[in-house]
């Protein structure tokens, strides 16, 4: 009861402390430690799979329209880092659009690994607008199957 007499503005300030505390927090943990992933302006924001395997990390990346000298992969502390641009089509004369829904611009993704990758051993292939890259685990960190003896 004594609670509900206290007025709110009493209440608030430690609420707000804690939120200045933890909200950077939580970013760093879904975005990784780059302080430069919202000082930008993306635009084009490309979609991201990660699945892991007993031996690898795979990533695909969607990247139509792109090639791929416009993309730049690397590896920094746990995370893999893309970023690259995709270029604006060069508009014809005499043609009216009505739509535009096709994004350009430069992107920036930081996906942090969910476990240790041997950084020496990165595939990267691009084919039909896909990225996909495959990260070797490190062999400590492989599933291994442990015979049970009777």
């Amino acid at each position: 009861m004594v609670r509900a007499l206290t007025p709110w503005a009493t209440r608030t300030p430690r609420l707000f402390e804690e939120l200045e505390r933890e909200v950077p927090r939580w970013m760093t943990r879904l975005f990784g430690p780059d302080p430069e992933l919202f000082r930008g302006d993306f635009d084009f924001v490309p979609n991201v799979n990660m699945a892991e395997t007993d031996q690898a990390v795979e990533v695909t990346v969607d990247l139509p329209g792109m090639k791929p000298e416009d993309i730049r992969l690397e590896m920094q502390d746990g995370h893999l880092i893309i970023t690259g641009e995709k270029q604006e089509e060069k508009e014809e004369k005499g043609k009216k659009y009505h739509r535009v829904e096709r994004r350009t611009g430069t992107f920036r993704r930081v996906l942090p690994m969910p476990t240790a990758v041997n950084e020496e051993q990165v595939d990267a292939a691009f084919k039909d607008g896909v990225l996909r890259v495959t990260l070797q685990k490190v062999p400590e960190v492989q599933a291994k199957t442990i015979p049970i003896k009777t």
